[in-house]
């Protein structure tokens, strides 16, 4: 049944996605930033949806009042990242306009990566580190001040559950140069659609948004240090047998 279920997804995302990315194309020139933002989110709730209903995957959120008490403010959002579900799932989910920092590869992605261009985004090239650096933090500069907040995934891959790939110090050195409130995520997603999985397992996923961290008078390595450390724990907390 998993695998019936997940074939169906995946005839779904192969017919819904080139249709919804053309009509973005078509739709586009005529709307404003926000609005595009607005207009392509509306595919990350319909995916969400079906794998609530068709897959059986659920979602829960622990700690939204973090992020509702500082709305108003610029911030920096440091997740844990396992799978392709957050990625869909944070754009349907959270409460505020996000620039994500992601690979350039993605935007050669046939429809989807079409789309993906569109939107005030910051792709990097990661073969050159200094490149992608310098990128982040010209661009997510920029990003904040229009009132988005940045979302980076420090891991800088999909990692398997139970492991703690090291961080990368770009976001927290962005937050640290800027000023901007740090807000950390932990999520157990990677049980229910693994990286390079085709099964989708049923289950729930529970997003677990942090304490906001300040960022005045921290360097960006004790910053991402403390990023960490709180997501690390949390991991443990949401998802303990992962950990044994």
């Amino acid at each position: 049944m998993t695998f019936i279920r997940s074939a169906l997804f995946a005839l779904f995302l192969l017919i819904f996605t080139p249709i919804w990315s053309v009509l973005c194309l078509i739709a586009f020139p005529f709307l404003s930033p926000e609005n595009r933002y607005t207009f392509i989110g509306l595919w990350n709730k319909v995916v969400i949806y079906v794998l609530q209903h068709l897959c059986g995957i659920h979602y829960e959120i622990r700690g939204m009042e973090n992020m509702e008490a500082v709305l108003n403010e610029p911030v920096v959002i440091l997740s844990k990242h396992q799978s392709a579900y957050e990625t869909i799932a944070y754009i349907a989910l959270l409460p505020k306009q996000l620039c994500f920092v992601f690979k350039r590869e993605l935007l050669w992605i046939p429809f989807f990566g079409w789309a993906l261009a569109l939107l005030k985004m910051i792709h990097i090239n990661r073969a050159s580190k200094q490149t992608a650096a310098l990128s982040v933090a010209s661009q997510g500069r920029k990003r904040l001040s229009e009132g988005k907040w940045i979302m980076l995934f420090p891991e800088g891959t999909r990692t398997p559950i139970g492991s703690n790939k090291p961080y990368r110090k770009g976001g927290a050195r962005l937050a640290s140069a800027t000023g901007a409130l740090v807000i950390p995520i932990a999520h157990n997603a990677g049980r229910f659609w693994p990286k390079n999985s085709f099964l989708k397992q049923p289950g729930t996923v529970i997003f677990s948004i942090g304490p906001v961290i300040r960022s005045e008078g921290k360097s960006g390595e004790a910053l991402q240090q403390e990023v960490e450390g709180w997501i690390e724990a949390e991991m443990r907390v949401i998802d303990p047998s992962a950990y044994k």
